[in-house]
């Protein structure tokens, strides 16, 4: 036992010493580590400190740059000033210098140039400048009006010549030819008139010179008929011929403006379908008093010759049918007879009338369908101004010229529906009439005859 336990000792004792060797060596290293960190680090310190001292110096080279340049600047700027006060000085001088070398020369340098910018305008949109060799007068014109120097005599006597030709050639009606833009594209060469500085005109219409692009060019419509039929006279018209011509004094402006007015076509189809009704209305009332107006004057005309010979009665007429019925009843007494001849009137009467009553009836309901149409306007007219309010007047315009066509269209039909249902009322009414005073001179012939 005792051995075992100096076994243990001893070998505690080896382990320890081993222990304490390797520990002795790390604390060496680590010491020689520390010592050249120290070192390395010291040389890193002293190469941030060069380098900032490197950098210190750049910074202040820079700061003594940026502080000479601002000194001088601040003395440029001084002398600019100088410079400049002495411009002026020297301005004032040159221009009172200009002012006492002008003379009454400045005066004319105004009038020159208010003349060229007051006539710039016309000539440009003048239809003198749509012919070939008048178009560029504007050109001189403008660089007289901006000009900064007096004109020479030579530009005093353009603008001159400039505007007596404006004068002379408003006197004059010619022809030339020329290329006119089409509203479908391209252009086309027309052999044109030019009326003065008015119009131009070409065969079957009338032209405009549209300046902002230099170019002549038709109306956005066709002028009437009228207008057209004056222009092609011109045109066609010999040396010294007078000929009468519509003159559009506006340079093609009024007559654009006319030929954008809506036609009686554009204001028929502003009723939609109550004017289309309407129209219906109409024309069946004319159909139904054509015809009847036809059943009357030939009836009429019948019962006429039958008056000439009333003792062969025909059966093709009212007259001659109540004659006949006169003759088969001549044996019978007065009130027998004339309920018969009144029976027979009774039965002419409907055929002879036939469609006054509904002439009549349309007659009322064209107004009511006119009333109908502007509501129909008005409501929709509501419905835009809800929709879109009323900040643009012409999105109501439609429903507004709806509401106002229909109510003309319906009066419009129902006045001469109701003089042809008077005309045909009253010629049914005078057929009938003859009837009766027949029949009533038939009866009282026949009650003679019998108190005889």
């Amino acid at each position: 036992m005792k051995q075992v336990l100096n076994s243990l000792v001893l070998a505690a004792a080896v382990v320890a010493t081993s222990f304490n060797v390797s520990a002795a060596g790390e604390l060496d290293k680590l010491l020689e580590q520390v010592k050249k960190d120290r070192i390395s680090e010291g040389q890193l310190n002293k190469k941030r400190e060069k380098e900032f001292l490197a950098a210190k110096a750049d910074k202040q080279a820079l700061l003594n740059k940026a502080q000479k340049e601002l000194k001088d600047e601040k003395a440029r700027g001084d002398r600019l000033q100088k410079q400049y006060a002495q411009n002026e000085i020297t301005l004032a001088t040159k221009a009172t210098e200009l002012k006492n070398a002008q003379g009454t020369l400045g005066e004319m340098f105004g009038v020159v140039r208010r003349a060229a910018s007051n006539t710039i305008g016309s000539i440009t949109a003048s239809n003198i400048s749509g012919q070939p060799g008048y178009g560029d007068r504007s050109a001189l014109l403008a660089e007289l009006a901006e000009a900064k120097k007096l004109p020479t005599t030579k530009e005093l006597e353009d603008l001159w010549i400039a505007l007596q030709t404006e004068m002379t050639e408003s006197a004059k009606v010619a022809v030339f030819d020329a290329e006119v833009a089409q509203l479908s594209g391209g252009s086309v060469t027309k052999t044109i008139t030019r009326v003065g500085s008015f119009n131009l005109v070409a065969p079957d219409e009338y032209l405009i010179y549209n300046s902002n692009v230099q170019r002549i060019q038709p109306l956005g419509k066709a002028a009437d008929s009228h207008y057209v039929s004056s222009a092609n006279a011109l045109q066609n018209a010999k040396a010294g011929e007078i000929v009468p011509f519509y003159v559009d004094p506006s340079r093609g402006g009024i007559l654009r403006l006319n030929t954008q007015r809506a036609t009686l076509e554009d204001r028929y189809h502003q009723g939609g379908t109550p004017g289309y009704v309407i129209t219906a209305v109409l024309f069946l009332g004319f159909f139904i008093a054509a015809i009847s107006l036809f059943i009357t004057l030939t009836e009429g005309s019948k019962m006429k010759a039958q008056l000439k010979d009333t003792n062969n009665p025909s059966e093709g007429n009212a007259l001659g049918r109540i004659l006949k019925i006169y003759q088969e009843n001549k044996g019978s007494d007065v009130e027998n007879l004339e309920l018969k001849l009144d029976e027979a009137i009774l039965r002419e009467t409907p055929r002879i009338e036939r469609g006054i009553n509904t002439i009549k009836i349309l007659a009322a309901v064209a107004p009511l369908l006119g009333l109908l149409g502007t509501v129909i306007g008005m409501i929709e007219t509501f419905q835009q101004i809800t929709l879109f309010g009323t900040g643009d007047p012409k999105l109501m315009a439609g429903s507004i010229s709806m509401a106002l066509v229909t109510t003309a269209m319906g009066i419009i039909a129902a006045l001469p529906l109701i003089f042809v249902h008077s005309i045909v009322a009253a010629r049914a009414k005078s057929i009938v009439h003859v009837l009766d005073e027949q029949s009533a001179g038939i009866i009282a012939a026949h009650a003679e005859k019998e108190k005889a």
